[in-house]
């Protein structure tokens, strides 16, 4: 899979988890024993497992949407995969930290949202410093053949001879 399509795919994960971190339907109320949250706007656990609310949605959003435009070819593909390598690795670790795990009561990363940015880092950090195989075409024989006798292929076939057509005034 190609750097654009790794950009693709997380684009439209990303874009996806935004868009469904907004519909309230989508949210389950968070646990008693949550980190206390001060930004609760739109907060819940997304599918009953992610910590989300307005602000998280909204990276969310911008990072399916960067994702897409790198696929597009309107951003670097590289310089997408390798940022979110870092960004999200950040927030993995920031995510297990106590006093961080909340980035000051602004953006919940908590619980599973670690894994699932350690997860995503990990797939970025992949895609962004792997080094990729040129492929080389070779050609086939068929074709220097026809490249190198187009004359002897005419006889071969049974088709008469362009140089003696042109004597002839056929």
């Amino acid at each position: 899979m190609s750097t654009a399509t790794f950009a693709l795919i997380f684009g439209i994960a990303y874009l996806g988890a935004g868009v469904l971190g907004l519909i309230p339907a989508a949210l389950m109320p968070p646990p008693a024993d949550a980190p206390p949250v001060t930004f609760a706007v739109v907060y819940g656990y997304l599918l009953g497992l992610f910590a989300v609310n307005v602000l998280h949605s909204a990276v969310h959003l911008a990072i399916g949407a960067w994702g897409i435009a790198a696929w597009r070819g309107m951003a670097s593909p590289l310089v997408f995969a390798r940022s979110l390598a870092i960004f999200y690795g950040a927030l993995a670790v920031m995510g297990l930290i106590p006093g961080m795990n909340t980035l000051f009561g602004m953006l919940p990363m908590h619980g599973h949202d670690v894994w699932l940015h350690a997860g995503s880092a990990i797939a970025a950090a992949y895609f962004g410093w792997r080094s990729e195989v040129q492929v080389t075409e070779r050609r086939g024989m068929a074709e220097r053949r026809q490249r190198m006798l187009p004359v002897g292929r005419e006889r071969r076939l049974g088709l008469a001879d362009r140089r003696s057509l042109a004597y002839t005034g056929v």
